[in-house]
């Protein structure tokens, strides 16, 4: 079973150093360090770093609110976000910072690298500037009313109800999030990364695949991210700025007073920067695995929301500045609880330290979040009441319980001694053969595969001992043999299941390793039984989930303000200007029906309709989808559309109207579709 060594370098996304780790976080940082674990226990020279991201407007503005350095303030986080990741049992080879000076190193490096290659523009443009804080206004924020459907206090880059994209500069009534100050226009002369000129090789690079040391085909990125990035590159590339204004925390541009690095150009260099620093401590070879010619493995564990810096610029980069791009960028979709965006409010926001102040096991929310993931882009998730009964029932009902029926009878009557021979196996002979297929579902990161046939397996050793039922053979005079035979097969059933189950629950492994008196378990060791082997007396290895718990903790992210609900009165929004008749009658509003709703792939607001407007079907992106979580129960609706509405190009298509929906002033009240009454038909015009 052994495998010809691989060297591999792994990496989660960096959480930004401006709030607290939630479990939205931890679903990538559990999914990755499951998939580092297995690659150690194959016996593989595998690296897994991270770091904080550092810099950028919301550090300094925070720093600036709390009156601390912006150097003091992410030394702080740091500390938090380590303390909650180790929490989580998450073992990172270096988890660092990107205010580093390795971080600058690279960065200085690269831009300097991309410039003698002619990927380095500058050119001016105009940027709204807030003239009380003196300071040009990143694009999240200038806030203002959407310039296409008008909604009020929308971002300066998207509007969170339409989905209409747009420019800063074609909000209508702009303020800036900062002061509240009305933004004015100045030039400045900003630096561009050549995006579009990269073209060529993002085709192949996007299209393409590495060959691995065993042999193997590793596309670079998941077939839902290729069909993205093909979307974007045929929509063509533009020339990506990666320069921001001062005041600005961060790294100043070589040669450039006064310019700094927006943070996504510096950001996925931490990757870089945090291998560097592991490099120089423990002796190993930075140019191996990041130099152009290294056959060492680069995987970047991310979420789908980061698809376009990590698939696009990210490789482009690496690839300009002489640099090895990537052998797999693997994404990830959403977190929801109980099939709601995360909300303070409802309790849904989840912070980690508060998850492992209420007592509750961290290996419980690995195994949890572990057997819902796979190797597709797909949401998950969290429902409380599902995750109490999967727990319970998987890992102490069918797991745990394995040992605590058997080791009993193994310390009282026979001093502690498994046999030392054992009879053919059907059991134990099935559980071994496992161990490739269950490798195989690891290595492609499905996760949900593996656990559920890990379960399989558990169930079936249950069978036996329901079967030869233990407890009545220790009654029976004569059956001494047959007793420590049986439990000896219950055992080393046990140590298999911990063998499959380790990359997961990496505590639980070392204290059933304490318990079986055994070396920590590899991979190989499923190759193997125990057998004339000495065990400790059995201790509690595990508990259940008490229902109070999740009480506590869902009481413990809840907002100290009166939460959001069902029957508060909603706010509203202050009333348009006046129109005439004949303003009204310009717009077409039409009863239309809902034929198809589905979630639209790298969007986490848009939900794509298919709507019947009698005479004819129409396709329309609504920025509704944290209101409604589950578009199919949306099908066969009755919904209003703004029928005459000019057809707007988006990323993911052509919108044909707009649907209408009620709200307060901001999405925080909700968003609510409306309805027709009965006997009101697609097609019909509201007047």
């Amino acid at each position: 079973m052994t495998a010809q060594k691989r060297q591999i370098l792994v990496t989660s996304a960096l959480p930004y150093a401006n709030g607290a780790i939630h479990l939205g976080h931890m679903v990538e940082h559990i999914q990755t360090d499951i998939w580092v674990r297995f690659q150690k226990m194959r016996g593989h020279d595998c690296h897994y770093v991270c770091a904080d991201d550092t810099h950028g407007t919301p550090i300094m503005l925070r720093a600036e609110k709390e009156g601390i350095t912006p150097e003091a303030l992410i030394d702080r986080v740091h500390g938090e976000h380590l303390r909650d990741f180790t929490g989580f049992l998450i073992g990172y080879d270096n988890y660092y910072t990107t205010n580093s000076p390795e971080n600058r190193h690279y960065a200085y490096d690269i831009y300097r690298k991309l410039k003698a290659n002619g990927k380095i523009a500058n050119r001016t443009i105009e940027q709204l500037y807030d003239p009380e804080k003196n300071m040009f206004l990143p694009d999240r924020f200038v806030k203002g009313e959407c310039p296409k459907c008008a909604a009020k206090d929308q971002y300066g880059d998207s509007c969170e109800v339409c989905g209409a994209t747009y420019s800063p500069t074609e909000l209508k009534n702009p303020y800036s999030a900062v002061s509240g100050a009305t933004p004015v226009l100045r030039e400045s002369e900003h630096y561009f990364f050549r995006l579009g000129e990269c073209e060529a090789f993002l085709r192949d690079w996007t299209r393409g695949h590495s060959v691995l040391k065993d042999g193997r085909s590793q596309a670079h990125l998941q077939t839902e991210s290729l069909n993205k990035m093909n979307e974007w590159i045929e929509g063509g590339l533009q020339d990506w700025d990666i320069s921001r204004d001062a005041p600005y925390f961060g790294f100043e541009i070589p040669d450039a007073p006064g310019k700094y690095f927006y943070v996504w150009l510096d950001a996925p260099i931490g990757y870089m920067a945090a291998f560097k620093n592991l490099c120089d401590r423990m002796g190993l070879d930075f140019d191996a695995y990041f130099g152009q010619d290294s056959q060492a493995e680069l995987y970047h564990f991310i979420g789908k929301d980061i698809l376009y810096f990590h698939a696009l610029f990210w490789p482009a980069t690496l690839a300009f500045a002489g640099y090895r791009a990537p052998t797999g960028v693997f994404a990830h979709g959403f977190l929801t609880v109980d099939g709601q965006k995360m909300s303070k409010s409802r309790g849904t926001f989840i912070t980690a330290q508060s998850y492992l102040d209420c007592g509750l096991n961290p290996e419980w929310m690995r195994y949890y979040i572990a057997a819902k993931l796979s190797s597709k882009i797909e949401d998950i998730d969290l429902s409380l009441d599902d995750f109490v009964a999967r727990v319970n029932s998987d890992l102490v009902g069918k797991f745990i319980n394995i040992a605590s029926r058997a080791a009993g009878f193994i310390t009282k009557r026979f001093d502690g001694k498994l046999a030392a021979t054992l009879p053919e196996n059907s059991v134990l002979t099935d559980m071994q053969a496992a161990a490739l297929p269950l490798a195989e579902a690891f290595e492609a990161r499905e996760y949900a595969k593996a656990l559920r046939e890990v379960m399989v397996l558990a169930d079936r050793v249950n069978a036996y001992v329901d079967a030869n039922k233990p407890w009545e053979l220790a009654k029976q005079e004569g059956q001494e043999a047959r007793l420590h035979e049986v439990c000896t097969v219950l055992i080393n059933a046990f140590r298999l299941l911990m063998t499959y189950l380790k990359p997961v629950l990496p505590k639980l492994a070392a204290d059933v390793e304490g318990f079986l008196g055994i070396a920590p378990l590899t991979w190989q060791a499923a190759d193997s039984l125990l057998l004339n082997h000495t065990i400790q007396p059995y201790q509690h290895l595990m508990t259940r989930i008490d229902p109070k718990q999740i009480e506590a903790l869902i009481e413990a992210n809840k907002e100290s303000i009166e939460a959001v609900t069902d029957t508060a009165a909603p706010s509203t929004a202050p009333f348009a200007d006046p129109i005439t008749i004949d303003d009204f009658a310009k717009l077409d509003l039409r009863i239309a029906t809902v034929l198809d709703c589905k979630l639209i792939e790298g969007s986490d607001k848009l939900l794509h309709f298919t709507v019947d407007l009698g005479s004819e079907t129409r396709t329309i992106f609504s920025g509704i989808r944290a209101a409604y979580a589950d578009p199919a129960a949306l099908i066969g609706r009755k919904v209003v559309v703004v029928a005459n509405l000019a057809p707007r190009k988006m990323r993911f298509g052509v919108s044909q109207g707009m649907i209408l929906c009620a709200s307060g002033v901001s999405d925080d009240s909700g968003l609510f579709l409306l309805d027709a009454d009965q006997g009101a038909a697609a097609g019909m015009r509201i007047s």
